[in-house]
Protein backbone atom coordinates (compact mmCIF):
# COMPACT_ATOMS: atom_id res chain seq x y z
CA UNK A 1 0.00 0.00 0.00
CA UNK A 2 1.55 3.28 -1.10
CA UNK A 3 1.05 6.33 1.10
CA UNK A 4 3.29 8.74 -0.75
CA UNK A 5 2.93 12.46 -0.14
CA UNK A 6 -0.17 12.77 -2.29
CA UNK A 7 -3.76 13.50 -1.43
CA UNK A 8 -6.35 11.08 -2.70
CA UNK A 9 -10.06 11.59 -3.19
CA UNK A 10 -12.13 11.23 -0.03
CA UNK A 11 -13.27 7.78 -1.13
CA UNK A 12 -9.81 6.57 -2.16
CA UNK A 13 -8.29 7.88 1.08
CA UNK A 14 -10.95 6.13 3.15
CA UNK A 15 -10.43 2.92 1.20
CA UNK A 16 -6.70 3.07 2.03
CA UNK A 17 -7.50 3.66 5.70
CA UNK A 18 -9.99 0.76 5.69
CA UNK A 19 -7.32 -1.48 4.16
CA UNK A 20 -4.83 -0.40 6.84
CA UNK A 21 -7.34 -1.09 9.66
CA UNK A 22 -8.21 -4.46 8.14
CA UNK A 23 -4.52 -5.35 7.92
CA UNK A 24 -4.09 -4.52 11.62
CA UNK A 25 -7.14 -6.63 12.45
CA UNK A 26 -5.68 -9.57 10.49
CA UNK A 27 -2.39 -9.30 12.41
CA UNK A 28 -4.25 -9.42 15.74
CA UNK A 29 -6.43 -12.28 14.53
CA UNK A 30 -3.38 -14.31 13.48
CA UNK A 31 -1.91 -13.66 16.92
CA UNK A 32 -5.10 -14.90 18.55
CA UNK A 33 -4.87 -18.11 16.55
CA UNK A 34 -1.26 -18.68 17.62
CA UNK A 35 -0.87 -17.47 21.22
CA UNK A 36 -1.93 -19.77 24.07
CA UNK A 37 -1.49 -17.43 27.06
CA UNK A 38 -4.96 -16.26 28.18
CA UNK A 39 -3.85 -12.76 29.23
CA UNK A 40 -1.94 -12.21 26.00
CA UNK A 41 -4.99 -13.39 24.07
CA UNK A 42 -7.16 -10.87 25.95
CA UNK A 43 -4.89 -8.03 24.82
CA UNK A 44 -4.90 -9.22 21.21
CA UNK A 45 -8.67 -9.68 21.27
CA UNK A 46 -9.29 -6.17 22.61
CA UNK A 47 -7.03 -4.65 19.99
CA UNK A 48 -8.64 -6.70 17.19
CA UNK A 49 -12.05 -5.40 18.26
CA UNK A 50 -10.71 -1.82 18.27
CA UNK A 51 -9.51 -2.32 14.69
CA UNK A 52 -12.93 -3.62 13.66
CA UNK A 53 -14.53 -0.60 15.31
CA UNK A 54 -12.29 1.76 13.33
CA UNK A 55 -12.89 -0.15 10.11
CA UNK A 56 -16.65 0.05 10.65
CA UNK A 57 -16.47 3.81 11.30
CA UNK A 58 -14.47 4.32 8.11
CA UNK A 59 -16.84 2.17 6.04
CA UNK A 60 -19.75 4.11 7.48
CA UNK A 61 -17.99 7.33 6.46
CA UNK A 62 -17.91 6.10 2.86
CA UNK A 63 -21.70 5.96 2.95
CA UNK A 64 -22.34 9.12 4.97
CA UNK A 65 -19.58 11.27 3.52
CA UNK A 66 -17.88 12.08 6.85
CA UNK A 67 -16.18 10.34 9.77
CA UNK A 68 -18.07 10.44 13.06
CA UNK A 69 -16.58 12.45 15.88
CA UNK A 70 -16.24 9.42 18.22
CA UNK A 71 -12.98 8.45 16.48
CA UNK A 72 -11.49 11.89 16.20
CA UNK A 73 -9.44 13.41 19.00
CA UNK A 74 -8.38 17.02 18.62
CA UNK A 75 -4.79 16.43 19.75
CA UNK A 76 -2.44 13.45 19.75
CA UNK A 77 -1.95 11.71 23.07
CA UNK A 78 1.67 11.77 24.24
CA UNK A 79 3.37 8.37 24.11
CA UNK A 80 6.63 6.99 25.44
CA UNK A 81 7.83 5.77 22.03
CA UNK A 82 8.39 2.27 23.38
CA UNK A 83 8.44 0.99 19.81
CA UNK A 84 12.04 2.26 19.65
CA UNK A 85 13.03 0.19 22.66
CA UNK A 86 10.99 -2.96 22.10
CA UNK A 87 11.97 -5.43 19.44
CA UNK A 88 9.17 -6.38 17.09
CA UNK A 89 8.92 -10.15 16.92
CA UNK A 90 6.36 -12.43 15.40
CA UNK A 91 4.15 -14.06 17.99
CA UNK A 92 4.57 -17.74 18.83
CA UNK A 93 2.41 -20.18 20.81
CA UNK A 94 4.58 -19.49 23.87
CA UNK A 95 4.31 -15.68 23.63
CA UNK A 96 3.12 -14.04 26.80
CA UNK A 97 1.73 -10.67 27.76
CA UNK A 98 5.08 -8.90 27.31
CA UNK A 99 5.42 -10.14 23.74
CA UNK A 100 1.76 -9.46 22.92
CA UNK A 101 2.04 -5.89 24.21
CA UNK A 102 5.26 -5.28 22.27
CA UNK A 103 3.64 -6.68 19.13
CA UNK A 104 0.53 -4.51 19.59
CA UNK A 105 2.62 -1.40 20.34
CA UNK A 106 4.39 -1.80 17.01
CA UNK A 107 1.11 -2.31 15.13
CA UNK A 108 -0.47 0.76 16.71
CA UNK A 109 2.64 2.85 16.04
CA UNK A 110 2.38 1.83 12.38
CA UNK A 111 -1.24 3.04 12.38
CA UNK A 112 -0.26 6.39 13.93
CA UNK A 113 2.48 6.80 11.32
CA UNK A 114 0.07 5.87 8.51
CA UNK A 115 -2.47 8.52 9.49
CA UNK A 116 0.25 11.14 9.96
CA UNK A 117 1.53 10.45 6.41
CA UNK A 118 -2.02 10.65 5.06
CA UNK A 119 -2.63 13.97 6.86
CA UNK A 120 0.65 15.43 5.52
CA UNK A 121 -0.16 14.20 2.02
CA UNK A 122 -3.52 15.96 2.17
CA UNK A 123 -2.26 19.17 3.80
CA UNK A 124 -4.68 21.96 2.97
CA UNK A 125 -7.46 19.59 1.90
CA UNK A 126 -10.49 18.81 4.10
CA UNK A 127 -9.31 15.21 4.55
CA UNK A 128 -6.09 16.29 6.27
CA UNK A 129 -7.91 17.23 9.45
CA UNK A 130 -9.91 13.99 9.40
CA UNK A 131 -6.74 11.88 9.10
CA UNK A 132 -5.00 13.92 11.76
CA UNK A 133 -7.87 13.32 14.19
CA UNK A 134 -8.07 9.60 13.44
CA UNK A 135 -4.31 9.40 13.96
CA UNK A 136 -4.75 11.18 17.28
CA UNK A 137 -7.27 8.51 18.26
CA UNK A 138 -4.74 5.83 17.29
CA UNK A 139 -2.21 7.55 19.57
CA UNK A 140 -4.69 7.01 22.43
CA UNK A 141 -4.60 3.26 21.74
CA UNK A 142 -0.82 3.34 21.63
CA UNK A 143 -0.67 5.18 24.95
CA UNK A 144 -3.00 2.63 26.54
CA UNK A 145 -0.74 -0.23 25.46
CA UNK A 146 2.41 1.60 26.59
CA UNK A 147 0.81 2.34 29.96
CA UNK A 148 0.03 -1.36 30.40
CA UNK A 149 3.58 -2.27 29.46
CA UNK A 150 4.97 0.28 31.88
CA UNK A 151 2.72 -0.90 34.72
CA UNK A 152 3.68 -4.55 34.39
CA UNK A 153 7.20 -4.54 32.99
CA UNK A 154 8.86 -1.20 33.72
CA UNK A 155 7.91 -0.73 37.35
CA UNK A 156 10.69 0.29 39.73
CA UNK A 157 9.79 -2.37 42.29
Amino acid sequence: MSTAQVCHTFEAALEMAIEMENEGYRHYLRGLMIVRDANARDILKEMALDELDHKYALEKALIEGFVGEEHQLQRPVPTMNLDYVLTRRELSPDSGVREALAYAIHLEKNAVDFYQRMARGCAGAPMAEMFEKIGNDESRHLQKLEDLYETYFLSEN
